[in-house]
């Protein structure tokens, strides 16, 4: 299949109707959030795919912005033939709350002062973050994501979905994260905070009407760059050359490849981003811990989500431990989690390189999908003893082809069509029994895809109601949303 871009994009800004509640209990104004979708909603909004981004990302995942050098951030892996496949998926993502591109954070103005926040945001948490996405997700009109995915503080919201909307996640993908912020990771982010408040410049965080603190922000950049790389890696990236040069200088000044890397890194960086949401977004990052009395199984008991979560062999900021803890935790409460773990040498920063390894696993993951993961189940049936006008005044204001007959307990006794309602005004059929088909074609909700789709083409039908053991209605799945995930009948 050829692998393409999703093309130009555009940033698109969701404005809170109302205050949004922090975890700390203070109430925040007037909350923005910048996003970005790519592929289509289909129909029964059932395919649409949430992407966290890591500490420092934005919403800009995919595709080119209109004069942009290089694409979103995860272009390797969003658009037409790649994991996050648009020919199939609806594919969202958000700058995170706090975030100081696009999204309301620090950087923002202050609704009360009517100056930048600074000091004056709220402290908030991995909570208050996903709080935000969830009501981006529902303006948009989507009931159940089909998947949310993020690798490092991605994969941290990813679990924060999975146990703050258990109903609300069919699949989860954590990549190269944790289940709480171990005291190593809080000591590296307090010495990148440090770092950007020693700055004379950053004034207690009033430095919106001056020179921000980019000396600070740069080395705490240096500092977090360092743990995203490996050994091994920075041997085979720099080994021990030196940058234009022969000999040492004997200097303090920078002899070696590394350290104008890092520089460099740390510049850059500067130009990108804001100091004040970096301390914020760290904090948030501090606080989050999903165990429940220290105990992670209890922590993650009512999760309902399907999880692959994947480590990588040479990560030392989230080692692949903390991964295996989470899916033990998972499977010890009896849920679906599978564990991968890639060996590369990249280290941290593997989640956002290793694009072949990923495509792989995760392509593989979201088509291993069954007929609960994508059914309607929010559904329009009728009683027996309905009259055909009535039955077809139901589908009328509907807008459905299809439409399940049940009796008492809501147990599947037939289904009817538009066709069959067409066939009764030809006939004038008034008695709704003489018109319903009771042999009913059915899925069950475990059942695969694949399966399902099978079933329509031999009997050459669009929408099979999914029932339990009990012959209870769950749901209903349609031919429209299973040719948008597998291509058409197989």
């Amino acid at each position: 299949m050829k692998h393409e871009s999703v093309g130009t994009v555009e940033t698109h800004y969701y404005h809170f109707p109302s205050e949004l509640h922090l975890d700390s209990g203070k109430l925040l104004k007037e909350v923005t959030l910048a996003y970005e979708t790519y592929g289509n909603l289909n129909n029964e909004k059932s395919n649409a795919i949430l992407v966290c981004h890591a500490l420092t990302g934005d919403a800009h995942a995919a595709g080119w912005h209109q004069g942009d050098r290089k694409p979103g951030w995860w272009d390797s892996m969003i658009g037409p033939g790649k994991a996050l496949d648009t020919d199939k998926y609806f594919v969202i993502c958000s700058n995170i709350l706090g975030g100081c591109k696009g999204s309301t954070g620090p950087s923002s103005v202050n609704p009360d002062s009517g100056k930048p926040y600074g000091l004056d945001f709220p402290v908030m948490t991995i909570g208050d973050i996903v709080r935000a996405q969830k009501d981006l997700v529902n303006h948009l009109g989507i009931g159940k994501l089909f998947a949310v995915i993020g690798g490092s503080m991605g994969g941290v919201q990813v679990l924060q979905w999975a146990v703050s909307y258990p109903g609300s996640v069919a699949n989860a993908i954590a990549i190269a994260t944790t289940a709480r912020s171990s005291p190593q990771q809080i000591a590296f982010n307090e010495v990148a905070r440090i770092a950007i408040v020693s700055d004379p410049e950053w004034k207690k965080g009033n430095y919106y009407f001056g020179n921000p603190p980019v000396h600070g922000l740069a080395l705490a950049r240096m500092i977090g760059h360092i743990t995203y790389l490996s050994d091994d890696s920075m041997q085979e990236k720099f080994s021990r050359r030196l940058q234009n040069k022969q000999n040492y200088d004997f200097s303090m000044d920078m002899d070696f490849e590394v350290e104008s890397y890092l520089h460099y890194q740390g510049q850059s960086f500067t130009r990108r981003f804001d100091a004040n949401s970096y301390l914020y977004i760290t904090k948030a990052l501090d606080y989050f811990d999903i165990s429940k009395n220290g105990s992670l199984k209890e922590g993650l008991k009512d999760v309902q989500t399907k999880f692959l979560v994947i480590a990588v062999s040479s990560d030392w900021l989230y080692p692949p431990y903390q991964s295996r803890e989470i899916v033990a935790a998972l499977s010890a409460n009896g849920k679906e989690a599978t564990y991968r773990e890639i060996e590369s040498n990249y280290g941290h920063d593997a989640f956002l390189l290793e694009s072949g390894h990923l495509n792989y696993l995760i392509s593989n993951f979201l088509s291993d999908v069954v007929v609960a993961d994508i059914m309607k189940s929010e559904i329009v049936s009728i009683k027996k003893g309905l009259s055909i006008e009535e039955t077809a005044r139901v589908m009328y204001r509907e807008g459905i082809t299809h439409l399940p007959v049940v009796s008492e307990g809501n147990i599947l006794a037939g289904i009817v069509t538009s066709w069959d309602i067409s066939k009764a005004v030809a006939l004038k059929y008034k008695s709704l029994d003489r018109i319903m088909t009771t042999d009913v074609i059915t899925a069950s909700p475990d059942e695969s895809i694949e399966s399902a789709a099978k079933k329509m083409e031999k009997h050459n039908i669009s929408a099979l109601p999914v029932i339990d053991g009990n012959m209870k209605i769950l749901g209903i799945i349609g031919s429209d949303e299973i040719n948008r995930l597998i291509g058409g009948y197989a």
